[in-house]
């Protein structure tokens, strides 16, 4: 079952929805302020966030940006009332085409390894795990974090 997605670039008035569609999808840690990362993303032209809506209704979103060499996604959400629908692959669409646009040939995502949906969803969107170490700091000397 398919239905109409739009998607456009968000607006101020759309961002209390989008934290809590991030929210309601478990997407929201406690050591990102997502208030904080929508302002980032909306503060210059190498990354937005996209928003899905079906009538008035928020029920996808990918914040998804780009550092000159590829791209990247965070925040991919799909409402869970309106998943298998699509949505999921419209919203990841609409993110690559952002990039094309840009001149931005490859697309990179983290997924937690024990996410077993998440990741046979990207698999069946055409993506493969490309293993790498992943080295991390917090600048301001807190622990690591999961």
């Amino acid at each position: 079952m398919t239905d109409m997605l739009e998607i456009t670039d968000i607006a101020d008035a759309d961002v209390a929805g989008v934290i809590a569609l991030w929210r309601r999808c478990g997407l929201v840690r406690p050591w990102n302020d997502p208030s904080a990362d929508i302002a980032l993303a909306r503060a210059g032209d190498n990354s937005t966030v996209l928003v899905g809506r079906v009538g008035a209704a928020i029920v996808a979103s990918v914040l998804v940006g780009q550092e000159g060499h590829r791209g990247w996604v965070y925040y991919v959400a799909v409402d869970p009332d309106h998943q298998r629908r699509n949505f999921g692959r419209m919203i990841m669409e609409a993110a690559e085409d952002w990039l094309r646009h840009r001149g931005i040939e490859k697309l990179q995502l983290l997924v937690r390894g024990d996410n077993a949906q998440v990741n046979a969803f990207y698999e069946q969107l055409g993506y493969g795990e490309q293993k790498r170490v992943i080295y991390a700091k917090w600048l301001d000397g807190r622990p690591l974090t999961p």
